[in-house]
Protein backbone atom coordinates (compact mmCIF):
# COMPACT_ATOMS: atom_id res chain seq x y z
CA UNK A 1 0.00 0.00 0.00
CA UNK A 2 1.38 3.41 -0.99
CA UNK A 3 2.30 5.64 1.94
CA UNK A 4 0.22 8.80 2.32
CA UNK A 5 2.09 12.11 2.09
CA UNK A 6 1.00 14.23 5.12
CA UNK A 7 2.65 17.34 3.65
CA UNK A 8 0.66 17.47 0.40
CA UNK A 9 -0.99 20.90 -0.10
CA UNK A 10 -0.03 21.80 3.47
CA UNK A 11 0.87 25.29 4.68
CA UNK A 12 4.32 25.66 6.29
CA UNK A 13 3.75 28.54 8.68
CA UNK A 14 5.36 27.65 12.00
CA UNK A 15 7.75 24.93 13.10
CA UNK A 16 5.34 24.41 16.01
CA UNK A 17 2.95 22.82 13.50
CA UNK A 18 5.43 19.96 12.94
CA UNK A 19 5.79 16.85 15.06
CA UNK A 20 9.24 15.46 15.78
CA UNK A 21 8.65 12.67 13.26
CA UNK A 22 7.58 15.14 10.58
CA UNK A 23 10.74 17.17 11.16
CA UNK A 24 12.85 14.03 10.79
CA UNK A 25 10.91 13.09 7.63
CA UNK A 26 11.76 16.45 6.03
CA UNK A 27 15.43 16.05 6.96
CA UNK A 28 15.42 12.55 5.47
CA UNK A 29 13.92 13.91 2.23
CA UNK A 30 16.53 16.70 2.17
CA UNK A 31 19.26 14.06 2.41
CA UNK A 32 17.80 12.34 -0.66
CA UNK A 33 18.09 15.59 -2.62
CA UNK A 34 21.60 16.14 -1.27
CA UNK A 35 22.60 12.70 -2.58
CA UNK A 36 20.77 13.22 -5.88
CA UNK A 37 18.53 10.20 -5.24
CA UNK A 38 15.32 11.82 -6.57
CA UNK A 39 13.28 11.75 -9.80
CA UNK A 40 14.25 14.18 -12.57
CA UNK A 41 12.19 17.41 -12.50
CA UNK A 42 9.32 16.10 -10.30
CA UNK A 43 7.57 19.50 -10.30
CA UNK A 44 7.58 20.14 -14.04
CA UNK A 45 4.68 22.46 -15.01
CA UNK A 46 4.22 23.62 -11.39
CA UNK A 47 4.44 27.33 -10.53
CA UNK A 48 5.83 28.99 -7.37
CA UNK A 49 5.04 32.58 -6.43
CA UNK A 50 8.03 34.17 -4.69
CA UNK A 51 6.53 37.08 -2.72
CA UNK A 52 9.18 38.98 -0.76
CA UNK A 53 7.91 42.12 0.93
CA UNK A 54 11.20 42.25 2.86
CA UNK A 55 14.77 42.02 1.53
CA UNK A 56 16.45 38.62 1.28
CA UNK A 57 19.39 36.97 -0.44
CA UNK A 58 19.74 33.36 0.71
CA UNK A 59 16.09 32.52 1.37
CA UNK A 60 14.70 34.00 -1.86
CA UNK A 61 17.42 32.71 -4.17
CA UNK A 62 17.54 29.23 -2.63
CA UNK A 63 13.75 28.86 -2.92
CA UNK A 64 13.79 30.04 -6.53
CA UNK A 65 16.77 27.83 -7.37
CA UNK A 66 15.13 24.86 -5.64
CA UNK A 67 11.91 25.28 -7.62
CA UNK A 68 13.72 25.58 -10.95
CA UNK A 69 15.93 22.57 -10.23
CA UNK A 70 12.73 20.62 -9.54
CA UNK A 71 11.53 21.54 -13.02
CA UNK A 72 9.05 24.16 -11.88
CA UNK A 73 8.74 27.83 -12.74
CA UNK A 74 8.85 30.98 -10.64
CA UNK A 75 6.94 34.27 -10.68
CA UNK A 76 7.00 37.00 -8.07
CA UNK A 77 8.75 40.06 -6.72
CA UNK A 78 11.54 41.01 -4.36
CA UNK A 79 10.39 44.53 -3.52
CA UNK A 80 7.01 45.47 -2.04
CA UNK A 81 7.22 48.83 -3.85
CA UNK A 82 6.76 46.95 -7.12
CA UNK A 83 3.35 45.64 -6.01
CA UNK A 84 -0.10 47.16 -5.54
CA UNK A 85 0.47 47.30 -1.79
CA UNK A 86 2.23 50.59 -2.58
CA UNK A 87 -1.21 51.78 -3.73
CA UNK A 88 -2.85 50.65 -0.52
CA UNK A 89 -3.87 47.09 -1.41
CA UNK A 90 -4.11 44.83 1.64
CA UNK A 91 -1.95 41.74 2.09
CA UNK A 92 -5.12 39.62 2.10
CA UNK A 93 -6.18 40.89 -1.31
CA UNK A 94 -2.68 40.49 -2.74
CA UNK A 95 -2.52 36.87 -1.57
CA UNK A 96 -5.98 36.10 -2.97
CA UNK A 97 -4.85 37.40 -6.36
CA UNK A 98 -1.46 35.66 -6.35
CA UNK A 99 -3.06 32.31 -5.47
CA UNK A 100 -4.81 32.41 -8.86
CA UNK A 101 -1.46 32.33 -10.66
CA UNK A 102 0.62 29.79 -8.74
CA UNK A 103 0.51 26.37 -7.12
CA UNK A 104 2.40 27.47 -3.98
CA UNK A 105 3.22 30.84 -2.41
CA UNK A 106 6.52 31.53 -0.65
CA UNK A 107 6.01 34.64 1.48
CA UNK A 108 8.40 36.87 3.40
CA UNK A 109 6.86 39.82 5.22
CA UNK A 110 7.92 42.37 7.81
CA UNK A 111 4.80 41.87 9.98
CA UNK A 112 4.46 39.16 12.63
CA UNK A 113 1.64 36.78 11.69
CA UNK A 114 1.56 37.78 8.01
CA UNK A 115 2.12 34.20 6.81
CA UNK A 116 -0.74 32.85 8.93
CA UNK A 117 -3.05 35.56 7.54
CA UNK A 118 -1.97 34.72 3.97
CA UNK A 119 -2.69 31.03 4.54
CA UNK A 120 -6.18 31.84 5.77
CA UNK A 121 -7.15 33.66 2.57
CA UNK A 122 -5.18 31.70 -0.04
CA UNK A 123 -6.54 28.51 -1.57
CA UNK A 124 -2.97 27.43 -2.37
CA UNK A 125 -0.37 26.33 0.20
CA UNK A 126 1.69 29.11 1.77
CA UNK A 127 5.29 28.64 2.93
CA UNK A 128 6.52 31.14 5.50
CA UNK A 129 9.91 32.53 4.47
CA UNK A 130 10.06 34.75 7.58
CA UNK A 131 7.39 36.98 9.11
CA UNK A 132 8.72 39.85 11.21
CA UNK A 133 10.31 38.68 14.46
CA UNK A 134 7.96 35.71 14.60
CA UNK A 135 8.93 32.50 12.74
CA UNK A 136 11.22 31.20 9.98
CA UNK A 137 10.40 27.47 9.78
CA UNK A 138 12.38 26.58 6.65
CA UNK A 139 15.54 28.14 8.11
CA UNK A 140 14.98 26.03 11.20
CA UNK A 141 14.86 22.87 9.12
CA UNK A 142 18.13 23.94 7.48
CA UNK A 143 19.65 24.54 10.93
CA UNK A 144 18.55 21.10 12.12
CA UNK A 145 19.85 19.46 8.95
CA UNK A 146 23.24 21.13 9.49
CA UNK A 147 23.36 20.08 13.14
CA UNK A 148 22.50 16.52 12.16
CA UNK A 149 25.18 16.49 9.44
CA UNK A 150 27.94 17.94 11.63
CA UNK A 151 27.10 16.24 14.94
CA UNK A 152 25.67 12.98 13.49
CA UNK A 153 22.66 13.48 15.76
CA UNK A 154 20.36 16.11 17.25
CA UNK A 155 19.55 14.54 20.61
CA UNK A 156 21.98 14.85 23.53
CA UNK A 157 23.82 17.97 22.38
CA UNK A 158 24.48 21.34 24.03
CA UNK A 159 23.49 24.40 21.97
CA UNK A 160 24.15 28.08 22.72
CA UNK A 161 22.26 30.95 21.09
CA UNK A 162 24.18 34.23 21.02
CA UNK A 163 23.14 37.79 20.14
CA UNK A 164 19.67 39.06 19.30
CA UNK A 165 17.40 36.51 20.92
CA UNK A 166 14.49 38.93 21.34
CA UNK A 167 13.86 39.78 17.68
CA UNK A 168 15.61 36.79 16.08
CA UNK A 169 12.89 34.78 14.32
CA UNK A 170 15.42 32.08 13.42
CA UNK A 171 16.19 31.67 17.12
CA UNK A 172 12.50 31.49 18.08
CA UNK A 173 11.81 28.82 15.45
CA UNK A 174 14.86 26.72 16.24
CA UNK A 175 14.24 26.82 19.98
CA UNK A 176 10.66 25.61 19.37
CA UNK A 177 11.90 22.78 17.18
CA UNK A 178 14.57 21.71 19.67
CA UNK A 179 11.97 21.20 22.39
CA UNK A 180 11.15 17.98 20.49
CA UNK A 181 14.63 16.67 21.26
CA UNK A 182 16.74 15.94 24.32
CA UNK A 183 19.07 18.96 24.36
CA UNK A 184 20.69 21.47 26.73
CA UNK A 185 20.20 25.14 25.80
CA UNK A 186 22.20 28.28 26.69
CA UNK A 187 20.88 31.78 25.91
CA UNK A 188 23.61 34.43 25.66
CA UNK A 189 22.42 38.02 25.19
CA UNK A 190 22.28 41.46 26.79
CA UNK A 191 19.32 41.63 29.23
CA UNK A 192 17.34 43.78 26.77
CA UNK A 193 17.70 41.16 24.00
CA UNK A 194 17.18 37.95 25.96
CA UNK A 195 14.88 35.20 24.76
CA UNK A 196 11.18 36.22 25.00
CA UNK A 197 8.64 34.61 27.31
CA UNK A 198 6.77 32.56 24.69
CA UNK A 199 9.65 30.36 23.44
CA UNK A 200 11.02 30.16 26.98
CA UNK A 201 7.64 28.85 28.19
CA UNK A 202 7.86 26.10 25.55
CA UNK A 203 11.30 25.16 26.85
CA UNK A 204 10.02 25.00 30.42
CA UNK A 205 6.88 23.06 29.46
CA UNK A 206 9.00 20.36 27.79
CA UNK A 207 11.38 20.35 30.79
CA UNK A 208 14.38 21.21 28.63
CA UNK A 209 17.39 22.31 30.68
CA UNK A 210 18.50 25.87 29.97
CA UNK A 211 20.36 28.84 31.43
CA UNK A 212 20.75 32.53 30.56
CA UNK A 213 24.09 34.34 30.28
CA UNK A 214 25.60 37.64 29.14
CA UNK A 215 29.07 36.47 28.06
CA UNK A 216 30.19 33.83 25.55
CA UNK A 217 33.14 33.01 27.81
CA UNK A 218 30.72 31.59 30.38
CA UNK A 219 29.54 28.79 28.08
CA UNK A 220 32.09 28.30 25.26
CA UNK A 221 33.79 25.26 26.81
CA UNK A 222 30.49 23.43 27.32
CA UNK A 223 28.70 23.64 23.97
CA UNK A 224 28.66 21.50 20.84
CA UNK A 225 26.88 24.09 18.68
CA UNK A 226 27.30 27.87 18.85
CA UNK A 227 24.44 29.62 17.03
CA UNK A 228 25.49 33.21 16.40
CA UNK A 229 23.07 35.96 15.31
CA UNK A 230 23.46 39.60 14.37
CA UNK A 231 21.92 42.48 16.32
CA UNK A 232 19.11 43.43 13.93
CA UNK A 233 19.00 47.19 13.60
CA UNK A 234 15.85 47.07 11.45
CA UNK A 235 13.83 45.55 14.31
CA UNK A 236 14.58 48.35 16.79
CA UNK A 237 12.08 51.16 17.27
CA UNK A 238 14.58 53.06 19.44
CA UNK A 239 17.91 53.79 17.74
CA UNK A 240 19.47 54.74 21.09
CA UNK A 241 18.78 51.23 22.35
CA UNK A 242 20.34 49.76 19.20
CA UNK A 243 23.47 51.88 19.61
CA UNK A 244 23.72 50.64 23.19
CA UNK A 245 23.83 46.94 22.24
CA UNK A 246 25.35 46.83 18.74
CA UNK A 247 28.72 45.11 18.61
CA UNK A 248 28.17 43.43 21.99
CA UNK A 249 29.52 40.11 20.72
CA UNK A 250 32.42 39.38 18.38
CA UNK A 251 33.67 35.84 17.91
CA UNK A 252 37.41 35.64 17.21
CA UNK A 253 39.96 32.79 17.01
CA UNK A 254 40.99 33.78 20.53
CA UNK A 255 37.39 33.21 21.70
CA UNK A 256 37.50 29.63 20.48
CA UNK A 257 40.60 28.52 22.38
CA UNK A 258 38.48 27.20 25.24
CA UNK A 259 35.93 25.61 22.90
CA UNK A 260 35.70 21.96 21.89
CA UNK A 261 37.67 20.84 18.85
CA UNK A 262 34.39 19.55 17.41
CA UNK A 263 32.53 22.83 18.02
CA UNK A 264 30.12 23.73 15.22
CA UNK A 265 29.55 27.47 14.61
CA UNK A 266 26.29 28.31 12.85
CA UNK A 267 24.79 31.61 11.73
CA UNK A 268 21.57 32.18 9.72
CA UNK A 269 23.34 35.09 7.96
CA UNK A 270 23.84 37.85 7.03
CA UNK A 271 26.57 38.58 9.54
CA UNK A 272 27.94 42.01 10.36
CA UNK A 273 30.74 42.06 12.94
CA UNK A 274 29.72 39.21 15.26
CA UNK A 275 32.01 36.63 13.59
CA UNK A 276 35.54 37.62 12.62
CA UNK A 277 36.39 36.73 8.97
CA UNK A 278 39.47 34.97 10.36
CA UNK A 279 37.17 32.21 11.62
CA UNK A 280 35.86 31.42 8.12
CA UNK A 281 38.79 29.12 7.33
CA UNK A 282 38.64 27.31 10.67
CA UNK A 283 37.13 23.80 10.87
CA UNK A 284 34.54 24.99 13.41
CA UNK A 285 32.96 27.36 10.85
CA UNK A 286 29.91 25.75 9.22
CA UNK A 287 27.72 28.78 8.41
CA UNK A 288 28.44 28.89 4.66
CA UNK A 289 27.90 25.15 4.45
CA UNK A 290 24.69 25.73 6.42
CA UNK A 291 23.55 28.23 3.77
CA UNK A 292 24.33 25.77 0.96
CA UNK A 293 22.09 23.16 2.58
CA UNK A 294 19.18 25.57 2.10
CA UNK A 295 18.82 24.36 -1.48
CA UNK A 296 18.29 20.70 -0.51
CA UNK A 297 15.96 21.44 2.40
CA UNK A 298 13.80 23.76 0.31
CA UNK A 299 13.73 21.27 -2.55
CA UNK A 300 12.47 18.73 -0.04
CA UNK A 301 9.76 21.05 1.30
CA UNK A 302 8.51 22.11 -2.15
CA UNK A 303 8.53 18.51 -3.35
CA UNK A 304 6.59 17.27 -0.32
CA UNK A 305 4.01 20.09 -0.45
CA UNK A 306 3.42 19.85 -4.22
CA UNK A 307 3.96 16.13 -4.89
Amino acid sequence: MKKTNPFRNRDVISIRDFTKQEILDVLKEAERFHKGAVPHEPLKSRMMASCFFESSTRTRLSFESAMQKLGGRVIGFSDAKATSTSKGESLSDTMRIVSNYADVIVLRHFADGAARLAAQVSDKPVINAGDGANQHPTQTLIDLYTIQKTQKKIDEIHIAFVGDLKYGRTVHSLVSALTNFSVRLYFVAPPSLQIPKEPLQEVKARQIKFSQHEKIEEIISRVDVLYMTRIQQERFTDNIEYQRVKGTYRLTPESLKRGKKTLCILHPLPRVTEISPEIDAMPQAHYFQQASYGLYVRQAILSLVLS
